[in-house]
């Protein structure tokens, strides 16, 4: 029996059979995905062969397989930082929440999350929530983002999940597809996805004032089935996404800018650093890239993992 596993808490999974029906189903043993690291074998999202068993009047499931993804999402592991953890699997599209302040997406944070998801062929939405609550000022910084991630081939929507604005357009894009939301705690997710479905009623939680960050209320990934065609993905707060199972030279084909560009350089296995007669850096000082950017990238090769909480918008 095939089913989608909808609910992962680590040890149990929730999968929805062909026919609708959901079971609780566990892992048999040891079982390991060839060629992946994971602290997760199985995420939400995945395709599964369940075998159905019976035990004191309760049917449960038994996960013997799972199917080929046709793509995933991953980020380092919280405890073992050479392992990941694959947020979701077989994803259409993810919408990333943006908010400027209260509590703050640093644009080393978003350029992550961009590489991770070109790196593994999602297609990406950035969303700038909260967009009623922003005085003239910020509104000018949103419009300034949005200047650089347009430029490069990022759609980008201004919404307000507690206002309703533009969330029809947020839902046509997500008709007869799988959704994954994902942001910062406190960025609005789930006051996005109760306002997008309201009868799902996901629990939200004010900001932290001393913190200005959200309060996880998402404990694990889980995907809903929405009256309107359409699947969504709900993920826990991220904190911190640092690139894994990535080369150094391969860093710079998942900045589409920076890609477009290569074959102008001089050497092809150029990194874009120090390099001589480098395209990017030609671009960079002709200010045809953006600085903060460039910034990102050259703190992916480094391997700085978490400066972007306390990095800002300043010079860049």
């Amino acid at each position: 029996m095939t089913g989608t596993v909808y609910k992962s808490t680590g040890s149990w999974y929730t999968v929805k059979t062909m026919n609708g029906n959901f079971y609780e189903c566990r892992i048999k043993g040891r079982f390991r995905l060839q060629g992946i690291k994971s602290t997760n074998p199985i995420a939400v999202g995945d395709i599964v062969e369940i075998q159905l068993e019976t035990k004191n009047n309760t049917e449960t499931g038994v996960i013997n397989r799972i199917e080929e993804r046709k793509n995933y999402i991953v980020r380092k592991s919280v405890n073992l930082s050479k392992q990941t953890h694959i947020i979701a699997s077989n994803v259409d599209q993810v919408f990333l929440l943006v908010t400027i302040d209260n509590p703050p997406t640093f644009t080393t944070f978003i350029d992550r999350f961009l590489v991770t998801a070109e790196a593994y062929s999602i297609n990406t939405v950035l969303l700038f929530n909260k967009i009623d609550a922003y005085n003239e000022d910020v509104l000018l910084e949103v419009k300034y983002l949005e200047s650089i991630y347009r430029a490069i081939g990022y759609e980008c929507i201004e919404i307000s999940a507690t206002t309703g604005h533009q969330i029809d357009k947020v839902k046509r894009l997500m008709e007869g597809k799988v959704s994954m939301f994902a942001g910062h705690s406190g960025v609005g997710k789930s006051t996005l996805v109760n306002a997008i479905e309201p009868s799902l009623d996901l629990k939200t939680k004010a900001i932290s004032v001393q913190h200005s960050q959200g309060q996880h209320t998402t404990t694990f990934a889980e995907m809903f089935d929405l009256s309107f065609d359409a699947k969504i993905i709900d993920t826990p707060g991220i904190k911190g996404f640092g690139i894994v199972d990535m080369e150094r030279e391969e860093v710079g084909d998942y900045f589409p800018e920076f890609f477009a560009l290569k074959q102008d350089c001089k050497f092809n296995n150029c990194i874009h650093l120090n390099e001589p007669k480098c395209a990017v850096k030609d671009a960079l000082e002709a200010d045809e890239i953006s600085y903060s950017r460039y910034k990102s990238y050259v703190q992916i090769l480094e391997g700085e993992d978490e400066h972007y909480r306390t990095d800002n918008y300043d010079n860049e």
